[in-house]
Parts: structure tokens; sequence; C-alpha cells
């Protein structure tokens, strides 16, 4: 529901009515994960989406019911061969969506959150007594929450103790517990959906390459920063569309600014004054993604470079160089395409081969998985 969280904030604002339909599971090969939403307000405006059409009509009219009755209901749709106008997903994949009428408690305070992009997760019960179906709990970075599960006392600590963990490493995704705040006793599941800020693209090299990867790391969702020492070429006018545009010596300005285990760093500078201090530095921290733009050659010479320095054979293994997917690229936008291809792949632990003719999964959730975008991935 989070990743429609600024359209429904302005709902809120206007005192709208609406019903939100959110996936809380699925199986198979769905089309839409966790936390995927479709709203619908009093006016029959809908939006967002929860299979890519497959069954919003279907969804689309419980949410209607919903904001007539009032009610909280969980349908479960699946794939059906048997009659060609049934209700149901072509891929073959089951999706659980929860619907839930929105008048007050904490969901309107998650929606601010995500809208004014602060970290915050919202904790719903997906599964278990009815009593307790779609009940929220709004958990923030240090711990405290909002709202309440109800049942036993000790659910809304254990939860917000989940939560917080989800949150911790910006994942969206599910969580088993049971109804007493243990382990043990009646199940319940809850939906985790977590809030961030965007994940950091930080673009070292101010050349045509880089304004072509900063439309590509826009597009998947990063809040992209170019640096660059040389003021001549590091200037808003040639990189309108990054957030940042910064004159500095790239290790110097890596030093001193912020990254986090989903961060991607991508040099593009190839020349060994600028990438040899930046990379000895980069290679030591958590980041998500270190890549480096050069000839074989300049691979070469790089390492060599690096191992001079005391940079180790364990943190060489990290970089991507010569940056990006093999798809023959030439241009400026293709090679930024390449990178921003191998970027996904590391992040969802996608092999980078052609699906025709493969047996490996479509979707991948990696080991990082982290999201691209406010929402984050799929545990």
């Amino acid at each position: 529901m989070l990743d429609i969280a600024e359209e429904l904030h302005r709902w809120v604002e206007q005192g709208r009515d609406f019903a939100v339909a959110t996936v809380v599971a699925v199986g198979g090969s769905a089309p839409r994960q966790p936390g995927a939403a479709l709203a619908v307000d009093s006016e029959g405006t809908a939006i967002g989406s929860v299979s890519g059409g497959c069954v919003e009509g279907a969804v689309y009219d419980l949410c209607r019911q919903a904001l007539q009755d009032g009610g909280t209901v969980l349908e479960r749709f699946g794939y059906s061969d048997e009659d060609a106008f049934a209700v149901g997903l072509t891929c073959g994949g089951i999706i659980d969506i929860l619907v839930t009428p929105v008048r007050g408690g904490v969901i309107p305070a998650a929606l601010e959150a995500a809208a004014g992009d602060r970290a915050a997760a919202l904790a719903r019960i997906t599964d278990g007594p009815a009593d307790l179906m779609g009940r929220a709990l709004l958990v923030h970075p240090d711990g405290s929450y909002e709202g309440g599960l109800g049942g036993h006392p000790e659910l809304d600590r254990t939860a917000a103790g989940e939560a917080r963990a989800m949150l911790d490493a910006g994942r969206t995704g599910t969580v088993a517990i049971g109804e007493d705040g243990s382990r043990c006793g009646q199940p319940l599941t809850l939906l985790v959906e977590s809030s961030v800020p965007a994940p950091r693209m930080i673009v070292f090299g101010a050349i045509d390459f880089a304004a072509a990867l900063v439309r590509v790391g826009r597009f998947l969702g990063y809040h992209v920063t170019v640096c660059d020492a040389r003021p001549v070429f590091a200037t808003p006018a040639r990189f309108p569309e990054a957030d940042e545009v910064v004159v500095r010596w790239p290790h110097e300005y890596l030093a001193d600014t912020e990254v986090d285990g989903r961060t991607v760093l991508c040099v593009l500078t190839h020349d060994a004054k600028f990438d040899v201090p930046l990379l000895e530095l980069a290679l030591k921290l958590p980041v998500a993604y270190i890549g480096a733009m050069g000839s074989r050659r300049t691979h070469q010479d790089r390492n060599r470079r690096l191992r001079e320095v005391g940079v180790t054979e364990l943190e060489l293994a990290r970089l991507r160089s010569p940056i990006g997917l093999d798809l023959g690229a030439r241009t400026p936008e293709e090679t930024a395409l390449s990178i921003g291809a191998e970027i996904v792949a590391a992040r969802r632990g996608g092999s980078g081969v052609s699906l025709t003719g493969a047996h490996t999964p479509i979707h991948h959730d990696g080991p990082d998985a982290a999201p691209a975008g406010r929402i984050g991935s799929v545990a």
C-alpha cells in the first residue's frame, strides 16, 4: 500500500473515504509482490494495481463493497482454465488480497510518513482470528509505535520488534508470530511494509555516459548524485535530471557522505588519479554495488595499482569491472542500460542470461533484494 502513499495521502488530506486492497501473500509466478495495492474511493476512482490487470475488476468490486459495509475481507485469486471468463491469474500464480476500508487509525499516519520520505514500517494482521484481521501498527526507526493489534498484551511489542528489524533492512514481507506475542500458540501472520528513503546512486565522472546513467538511475528509483572534481563539467546544466551535482575530488566526497547497504557506486572516470583513491575507499564500504568503467586493459592496470596500495583480493572481488552486462552496448544510453541491468541483477540475484531457453526463475529475491524506491523489497 505504501507504494501509492503519495496519492493516498492526498486523498486523506481531501477527506475522501477509500478502501485499499493489498497483496499479502503470493505463490507461483504472481505478477505483483506483497505490498502492492489497489485503492478505490467513494466516487469510484481507482489507483494502483494488484495483478497487472488479471483480477483488477474483481478487486475493484471488493473495495466498493468494503466501503459500503465497512468490513475487512481476505480473498484468494488463483489460476483457472475451466472457464474463459473466470476471474483468475493467467500466469498460473496465486495471490491473497486483504481488502479494508481506511477510516482513521494509524494507516493515514503511515501514508503521511511514506509520502514525506520518512522511514516507518506498517505491520498489519493478514491471517489469524477474524476479530484481529487488518489491525495495524505503525513502527518508527527508534522502535516506538502507534496503534495496536489487540489480543494478547505482548503482541504489540513483539510485532513492533519484528517490524523494526524489517525496517532496518528496508524490507517488505510477511512474518509469523503467535497470538500471545511468541512463536507458540495460535499463529498470526503480519504483513510488514517498510517505507524507506530512496537508495542512493553516486555516479563519479561527469561525462556523457554519466548523463545517460542518471536517467536510468532515476527511472529505477534511485536518488542520484553526480560527483566530479572538474567544475567545468560538473554542472547542473549538464545533468538536469540529477538530484545533486557535487564538485569535489571523488574519494574526498565519498569519505564525507552517507552510504548504506543499498547504495550503488558507479565509477565512470577511468582515470587512475581519480579511480585508485576512490576505489581504495569504496571497496571497504558496506555498499550494494561498485562498478568501474574502462577497457579490459584499463581494468588490469587499475587492479595492479589497487593491489599496490593494499587492496586485498577479497576486496577486489567486489568490483564489477568492466562495468555493466554484455549487451554489445556502444552508445551512452545503451551503456547506461547495461549498467542498470547489472545493478538490478546484483540486487535481485539474477544471472543476467536470456530467459529464452533458461530454466531459472523469472523473479528473484536476492541476498540483498534492497528496493530501488520508497518501498522495501520482499523478504
